[in-house]
């Protein structure tokens, strides 16, 4: 067999990337327009699309075949279809829509954290204002909490099932944000007793999901920072969803002291977090992830298992298992006792 000769070196992967932005504005877009739902309305061609979303035939024809391109939709005889992807969590009248995930996501403040990596790099943290730091009243958090409810439930029931459905437990939600990481575990276990902790404003969104859910009369909330709070004490389990990415190894493992301080004996603190491998190149999203501290955050990262591992064995807590969310799923669960 004849060797095979090396592929020429090709521009395309990087003009690609350069524009990148395009695909999130055209997805931001479309989302705004209610494209996706348009289409699953049986509204197929680029004429009844465009009547729908009250916009141009010509506008919507350049959108629509961009979004095919991207995979995003797909096209035959002149006529559109969602993917699998995008029937599931792009259609408004699914369950599981999460269309408003592009409103955080998208949110010009996150953008401005990536102007200028060079000088992120340069400096190991961001260079932003107050090295990226939002202040409790920014309404990005809030656009948070409405916005990712949607992507983080498969995480958060598969939590529900990890700690069981019939024992009482007393759970303390960190940073709860949209909440529903402790409103699942409610709704899963009837015995569940949930203390959510965040700033008044992102809380009151948490509060309504409570209420949407069934659970409001197990739900109870505690204002504020996190550093500054009083948490009180004899919880089963203390969930820390997304948290500890924001700081240095460090304050980490200061937060997990506090935490485990909360515990009653034999209590488990519960972490969701992007795990890279230890070759911090793969999965690729979880690797990514330490780019997106670098741009919003003072010195926060993406750790890998052994690190986290490290931080909660400093902290007192000896025995860490890692859960998978369901396969391809970008983020691990992080169970520790």
């Amino acid at each position: 067999m004849q060797p095979q000769p090396a592929a020429s070196p090709s521009p395309f992967l990087i003009f690609d990337t350069l524009n990148a932005f395009q695909r999130s504005a055209a997805l931001k877009g479309a989302i705004e327009l209610n494209l996706f739902t348009a289409i699953a309305e049986g509204n197929t061609t680029a004429d009844q699309i465009a009547v729908h979303c009250q916009a141009t035939v010509r506008g919507t024809r350049i959108l629509c075949d961009s979004l095919v391109t991207y995979g995003l939709l797909t096209k035959s005889d002149g006529r559109y279809a969602l993917t699998p992807d995008t029937a599931t969590f792009l259609d408004r009248r699914s369950p599981a829509y999460m269309g408003g995930v592009a409103d955080f996501l998208c949110h010009p403040e996150l953008a401005k954290g990536w102007s200028n990596i060079a000088a992120n790099v340069r400096k190991g943290g961001s260079t932003l204002p107050g090295d990226g730091t939002l202040n409790i009243e920014n309404e990005l958090w809030v656009r948070f909490a409405q916005g990712m409810a949607a992507m983080m439930m498969p995480a958060a029931q598969r939590i529900a099932g990890l700690l069981g459905t019939d024992a009482p437990l007393r759970v303390l939600d960190i940073a709860a944000g949209h909440g529903m990481y402790g409103i699942s575990i409610a709704k899963s276990n009837p015995k569940a007793d949930i203390t959510a902790l965040d700033w008044a404003n992102v809380l009151a969104v948490a509060k309504d999901n409570a209420s949407k859910m069934g659970i409001a009369d197990r739900y109870h909330t505690i204002e504020g920072s996190f550093f500054d709070c009083a948490l009180g004490s004899g919880y089963d389990v203390v969930l820390l969803t997304n948290f500890l990415h924001h700081f240095d190894q460090p304050t980490c493992v200061g937060i997990i002291r506090k935490a485990r301080a909360a515990l009653k004996d034999g209590g488990k603190i519960v972490t969701v977090e992007f795990v890279p491998n230890e070759d911090r190149v793969t999965p690729p999203v979880p690797a990514v992830f330490s780019l997106t501290m670098l741009a919003g955050t003072p010195s926060g990262d993406a750790y890998t298992f052994a690190e986290l591992s490290n931080m909660f064995r400093e902290a007192g807590l000896a025995k860490t298992e890692r859960h998978e969310v369901m396969p391809g799923h970008p983020q691990t669960i992080l169970i520790s006792e």
